[in-house]
């Protein structure tokens, strides 16, 4: 029994000596809606982001009230209740993985191309999503890029009547993350 502890401890060891965790609190999300009366666009480079290159585990947080806005009145209208209610949603966040990482060489520069499947939450909505993006290695340094799009619908990002014209139903979402090897 205990040559079975030990075997298993090794192994979880060796795992661990060879798994790759980057990091980064300073990532990028940036969303952009345009209809024919207004283009919206906001930012938030607060986002908290872990890679492991060896098992393709995936995960950013980031906090809603920090996106921010050209116009004060668009970022106050963002955070009420109709929207996105940071209040009692303070947090969105995704957990998934990468589902090629084997397909990465994090030892060779190049641009990789990557498709990223889990679970997005935003509000109270968790959806599945599959989105497709890139990891780039460059002297030894290591990012990720992607843009997809969200129905705001599918997250209850609806927002007061009279300014329904003003949002786009589909919302572009760019996510740029460096990250530091630790």
């Amino acid at each position: 029994m205990k040559k079975i502890q030990l075997l298993f401890i090794l192994l979880l060891s060796l795992q661990t000596a060879f798994s790759q965790l980057y990091i980064t609190r300073n990532g990028l999300i940036s969303f952009y809606s345009h209809t024919a009366l207004e283009d919206i666009n906001a930012s938030n480079n607060e986002v908290a982001s872990v890679l492991n290159s060896a098992t393709g585990d995936f995960e950013f947080k980031v906090a809603i009230k920090s996106f921010h806005f050209k116009k004060t009145a668009m970022e106050e209208h963002f955070n009420n209740a109709s929207y996105m209610d940071s209040e009692k949603y303070p947090r969105a966040g995704f957990k998934g993985k990468v589902t090629n990482i084997s397909t990465v060489d994090f030892s060779k520069d190049g641009v990789y191309k990557v498709t990223v499947e889990g679970n997005l939450t935003i509000k109270d909505v968790t959806k599945p999503v599959t989105v497709n993006g890139s990891i780039t290695v460059k002297s030894g340094a290591v990012s990720a890029d992607a843009v997809f799009n969200v129905l705001r619908k599918d997250y209850n990002i609806l927002g007061e009547s009279f300014v329904q014209k003003k949002i786009a139903e589909q919302i572009q979402v760019t996510i740029k993350c460096s990250y530091d090897k630790r």
